[in-house]
């Protein structure tokens, strides 16, 4: 279309191609109706003032007000001429009645309800006005600065004034397992708090925690809003006086960067002579370093991957060894503990391992500083030297008057047998897989095969390869197929295998929670045991506490749960400095560990003993023996027949089938 000078469309010119659909010419309407006749009929008069009404609202503070007074006369007035003409005392006169009327909506409305001239009247009226807006105001000032600082209060803005608390940063699966073990360390504490730093919102952080932890006792948890890799922010937990720092992980292996980032900043805003105890997790091995020269050289700094693959690795070879990690772990019940000992001074540790009747002697710590579990039979505790104990608390580890009784008729001398061959089998693969097959690579006899059973492609079967040609006296074998379907599993003869590993995924978008093909996967097994009616040994990874009650396995399954693990670890760590080389000792494939033992190798089976005379055989092969688990009662929970520091006067029959739970480099 062309546009004339005058602003006017002419049609298409002649020979000209019509582009698009062509107008079609309008009929004549065929009877006559009222142009806008819908328009035009009206409302009813109650929509018609309710649209009115909605309007005069719209109009700001001026409308609300007005309607505020007119509400306020309609009642008011009507009120006071009833009190005026019904008082026997009221005048006769009109303009007097009027007048009373006045001065009763005036008190009322604190208008002065003064009478008289108009002038006076007035007056009076924008005195009262005056007054009015100078009380609304100050009452708003002050309702405003109220509410102004309930709101930074429920941001969690304000600054924790506290001495000696906890102060833990960041928000992960970690937090309740931290927040609720140091809530039961210090039941025994008159006073303690527990500060949370995270980039959360502050109610929600309170209500989760009190769900979780429950009733807190004397302990306060006290949670505040802000990054921990903001030094501003992390002023609100007033880490400088704080007791102790705990780190926790990012949910992802590649945020451990903002671990590092979170230690600077704690180290900047505590200062470099700050002595405040730091406990930090990466899930990284690459970012361990940096973490450790950012959070200084008495931080402890701890990796998830690892510790989980060392506890997998040990588990699968000694089924029910997660039973006994939890006691140990968790302040429930027996746990370690690092106590003076004067009365135990020149003495072989030898002889301290029979001392106390309610606790286990399993180490040394010397005059400087070193840790020793499970040291020689001769060697001597030497003054200042303290010693480490598993004890139900620490308090309740007091030297006995003289050495519990043993039997010496039931003590039996086998030697230590050497590792049979293994045959495992694992089921998945993840970013652990690697180090669990290198952490079984030379703790299984000669001849162990390991078989892997996972989907992923090529570059699965790439990594089990380089995992294979780096394993020492294991034969690594891969097999493609996908663990959560029914023919792979039922494919394989898992109850031919000595121990079952099962592996969720890595988190990643696409994959869900890892746990889900592990249940997955956990349920074909099960089905596959009810069906041939062999039990299949299994040991299964998780990352959340929580799916464990769901899992469908039989009672006393190992479960390594590297979210609670790391957690418990923490707590521990956090109330006692030197825990922290205890448990490294422990998880070191090099150092002495936590084994279950044949009965049969200690006393003679079928017979009575005391536990203090199987205290005394472990100590004659080298070993410390801190419990023991009986397979009768492996069913029955909570403890799955897992017995943990009983007491050396404990008297029990030792059967075949049962085990001692001992300390060992062997």
């Amino acid at each position: 279309m062309q546009k004339t000078s005058g602003g006017t469309d002419r049609g298409p010119r002649a020979g000209s191609a019509r582009v698009g659909k062509q107008r079609q010419p309008q009929e004549a309407p065929r009877s006559p109706v009222r142009p806008g006749a819908e328009a035009t009929r009206r409302a009813p008069l109650d929509e018609q003032a309710r649209y009115w009404f909605d309007n005069t609202l719209t109009g700001g503070v001026a409308g609300l007000i007005g309607w505020l007074a007119v509400a306020c006369l309609a009642i008011v007035v009507p009120l006071s001429a009833v009190l005026v003409w019904t008082d026997d005392r009221a005048p006769d006169a009109l303009w007097a009645k009027t007048a009373a009327v006045w001065r009763t909506v005036g008190q009322t409305l604190r208008l002065g309800g003064e009478v008289g001239s108009p002038l006076r009247v007035a007056l009076s009226v924008l005195l009262a006005l005056v007054a009015l807006f100078y009380v609304s105001t100050l009452v708003s000032l002050i309702t405003a600065a109220i509410t102004e600082k309930l709101v930074a209060l429920r941001l969690g803005h304000s600054t924790v004034l506290e001495e000696g608390h906890t102060v833990v940063l960041g928000w992960s699966a970690q937090i309740h397992t931290v927040v609720t073990e140091l809530v039961l360390a210090n039941a025994n504490q008159r006073r303690s708090a527990i500060a949370v730093l995270a980039d959360r919102d502050k109610t929600d952080m309170e209500e989760e925690l009190s769900a979780e932890a429950g009733s807190t006792g004397r302990t306060r948890i006290i949670c505040r809003n802000g990054r921990p890799a903001d030094p501003a922010a992390l002023a609100r937990v007033s880490p400088g006086t704080a007791d102790v720092v705990l780190v926790l992980p990012r949910d992802e292996p590649d945020e451990d960067a903002e671990i590092v980032k979170s230690l600077l900043s704690l180290r900047a805003a505590v200062g470099d002579d700050c002595r405040v105890r730091v406990v930090a997790v990466v899930r990284d091995e690459r970012y361990q370093l940096a973490a450790r020269l950012a959070a200084g050289p008495d931080a402890v700094v701890l990796e998830v991957d690892d510790i989980t693959a060392r506890l997998v690795s040990q588990c699968v070879r000694q089924p029910g060894l997660s039973l006994v990690y939890q006691e140990l772990l968790d302040f429930a019940g027996e746990e370690f503990y690092v106590i003076d000992a004067p009365a135990l001074a020149g003495q072989a540790f030898g002889r301290t391992l029979l001392a106390y009747r309610n606790a286990c002697v399993v180490g040394v710590v010397r005059a400087d500083g070193r840790v020793q579990l499970n040291p020689a039979v001769d060697s001597v505790v030497l003054p200042g030297d303290r010693v480490v104990v598993i004890a139900q608390d620490d308090d309740t580890a007091a030297p006995a008057d003289e050495p519990a009784a043993i039997d010496e008729s039931v003590i039996v001398s086998r030697p230590p047998t050497s590792a049979r061959p293994q045959r495992l089998l694992l089921l998945g693969w993840n970013r652990r897989a690697r180090r669990i097959v290198a952490h079984l690579s030379g703790h299984t006899g000669a001849g162990s095969v390991l078989h892997v059973v996972a989907d992923g492609g090529e570059l699965t079967g790439h990594e089990v390869r380089e995992a294979a040609d780096e394993a020492i006296g294991l034969d690594v074998t891969f097999h493609p197929g996908d663990p959560t379907l029914p023919e792979t599993v039922n494919g394989l003869d898992a109850a031919g295998y000595d121990g079952v590993i099962v592996l969720g995924p890595d988190r990643s978008a696409g994959n869900g929670a890892p746990d889900d093909r592990a249940l997955v996967t956990l349920l074909l097994l099960r089905a596959l045991e009810r069906r041939t009616g062999r039990a299949i040994s299994v040991v299964t990874e998780m990352t959340d506490d929580r799916n464990r009650a769901i899992a469908p396995v039989g009672p006393g399954a190992d479960f390594v749960v590297s979210g609670k693990l790391i957690g418990l670890l923490m707590a521990q760590i956090s109330q006692n400095w030197r825990l922290a080389d205890v448990f490294e000792g422990l998880l070191s494939p090099d150092g002495n560990g936590i084994h279950l033992r044949p009965a049969g190798d200690y006393v003679r089976e079928g017979h009575q003993a005391s536990f203090a005379t199987v205290v005394e055989s472990a100590s004659r092969r080298g070993e410390c023996a801190i419990g023991y688990r009986s397979r009768e009662s492996a069913t029955v929970g909570p403890g799955h027949g897992v017995r943990v520091n009983p007491a050396k006067t404990v008297v029990r029959r030792w059967m075949a089938d049962d085990d001692v739970i001992v300390i060992t480099a062997h």
